[in-house]
């Protein structure tokens, strides 16, 4: 299928290739990141990602960063050192036998079940319908299944950290189970990511995904590794303060990408020359088309040309 109709001619191009190789460079950072810090606080830290690539995409790709997109960057930043500092702490799981324990809990279970039954309905019912126009369709298959992405990436992190201290992790059942479960995430993942990027627009699908993989994620652990059980009422409004700012700061990054910032866009009581009554850009535009009235030579020549081609 040509590009638009969310098809698999991206496979063909060596670039993507080479994206996605770097991409699995910083996903191997972020996997230790989840093996040593709670999924709360890394997932939403992933839109220093998406702030970092508007920077660099600006200075390589000479894109433009307007006004909206450094105040975008800022709130970002903002947002995730207020969630750094109340960021919640998860109960220790040190063993597979305590994530084990974890997984077999009832709520994870019927969490699980949602995710997996949401995401066929997705996949198999909404997707022939509604994929091609709505953009939540595919980002909502991609959060869904991310969530459970990250906890099989938390297990097997642990798992590694056993396997380095010299226990037989190896002759455990549950680190391939997990492993097999991270591999089928990630490919629909990156399946249904990809559709949704090649049917709509970036500065739509980013935002929109961040939110919602962040909001899934952040749903999964604290069912999964109750993290919010043991945390203060001003470390909650902190965290979700700062998880708010990063959502305003994504937002304002991308949804103005493209919107120039122009004069006109100010408070009247801002916009220079407002005490002049004829502004400077209104003036050089009305002598300009007063000089050179470019309606009036195109009519004419367009009923000149029609006039030619009935003679002929």
């Amino acid at each position: 299928p040509h590009s638009g109709q969310g098809g698999h001619a991206y496979l063909r191009e060596w670039l993507w290739w080479a994206g996605l190789l770097c991409m699995g460079v910083g996903e191997a950072a972020n996997f230790a990141a989840y093996a040593f810090a709670p999924a709360t606080l890394v997932t939403p830290l992933g839109a220093l990602s998406v702030l970092v690539s508007a920077v660099l995409s600006s200075i390589f790709l000479n894109e433009q960063l307007n006004v909206h997109g450094k105040i975008g960057c800022i709130l970002s930043i903002l947002g995730s050192t207020v969630m750094v500092i109340h960021a919640p702490q998860e109960e220790e799981v040190s063993s597979l036998e305590s994530m084990a324990e974890k997984l077999k809990d009832p709520g994870f279970i019927v969490f699980a079940v949602c995710v997996l039954v949401s995401s066929l309905l997705l996949i198999f019912v909404a997707g022939p319908r509604y994929g091609q126009s709505n953009v939540l369709v595919y980002v909502l298959v991609c959060s869904a299944v991310g969530s459970l992405s990250v906890s099989c990436v938390k297990g097997l992190g642990i798992a590694l950290k056993e396997l380095f201290s010299g226990k037989p992790v190896l002759k455990e059942p549950l680190g391939w189970v997990l492993l097999v479960c991270l591999v089928i995430c990630i490919s629909i993942q990156i399946n249904y990511l990809n559709k949704a990027l090649d049917i709509f627009n970036t500065s739509v699908v980013t935002p929109i995904y961040y939110v919602l993989f962040t909001t899934a994620v952040m749903m999964c652990s604290a069912i999964l590794f109750k993290e919010w059980q043991h945390m203060v009422l001003d470390n909650i409004v902190g965290s979700i303060s700062g998880f708010l700012t990063i959502v305003s700061g994504i937002f304002l990054l991308h949804a103005f990408r493209d919107m120039p910032f122009t004069p006109s866009l100010l408070p009247l009581f801002l916009q220079p020359g407002r005490a002049d009554p004829h502004p400077p850009w209104s003036s050089a535009d009305r002598h300009q088309s007063c000089q050179h009235q470019p309606l009036l030579p195109s009519e004419d020549k367009g009923s000149q040309s029609a006039e030619e081609e009935e003679e002929e």
